[in-house]
Parts: C-alpha cells; structure tokens; sequence
C-alpha cells in the first residue's frame, strides 16, 4: 500500500492521531489499480490513468485509448502464456507416453511437437 501511496496512485485518509485508514472506496479502487497491473500495466501508465482520472469525464476519451492499448498488451501476453502452457501440456504427455510405452523410443519431443501439429 505504501508503494502505491509513494507513487501517487492512492491517497489514504488520516484520522485525528496521523494514522492511516482507508475506505471501502479506496480498496475498491486499489483492487482496480491491481487489476490493472495484473495486466502487465506499467506504473507509468497506471499513473497516467489515475492523472487523467483526477481530471474528470473529459479525459474519458484517453482513458479509454489507454485501456485499450492495455488490452492489447495483455492479449499478446495472454496468447504467449497460451503457447507456454500448450507446451508444457505437449510435455507431460509426451513424457506421460514414453513411460506407458506408447511413444517410440527413438521419438524426441520435437518430433512429438511435429507429429501433434505444434511448434516450440
């Protein structure tokens, strides 16, 4: 929380004594800022949209422009760990074959990869 405080991305509230609190509001929001950069967001993006934010309804036009870019973003992202998980899948199994004696001796995972139709 002190991270995304420092950066200027949340702002808590302080009660009489100094300490921090933070509302149902706030941790919704720090919810959606996790979101966000589970998405493979940059903090400086995440800054850029908590600016535009602050600002009101008339950056909603680059809000949004900048969501999709995100979007874009963790498309590519989402489709490269796709592929990683396809392979490591095509792994097990091939394994899994070789242990059952179904796959020939000789056959090495790329082939394997070939014969399935995959790529490394």
């Amino acid at each position: 929380m002190r991270f995304y405080e420092t950066q200027g991305l949340i702002k808590p509230h302080r009660n009489s004594s100094g300490r921090r609190f933070y509302t149902e509001d706030d941790v919704d929001w720090m919810k959606f800022l996790l979101h966000l950069k589970g998405t493979g967001m940059a903090i400086a993006d995440l800054k850029t949209y908590v600016n535009l934010r602050s600002q009101g309804d008339e950056t909603i036009p680059a809000r949004l422009a900048l969501l999709k870019k995100t979007k874009q973003g963790f498309l590519k992202q989402f489709e490269q760990v796709q592929h990683h998980l396809q392979i490591l899948n095509d792994k097990i199994n091939w394994y899994e074959e070789k242990q059952a004696g179904l796959a020939g001796e000789q056959e090495g995972f790329a082939a394997y990869l070939k014969k399935l139709g995959h790529s490394v």
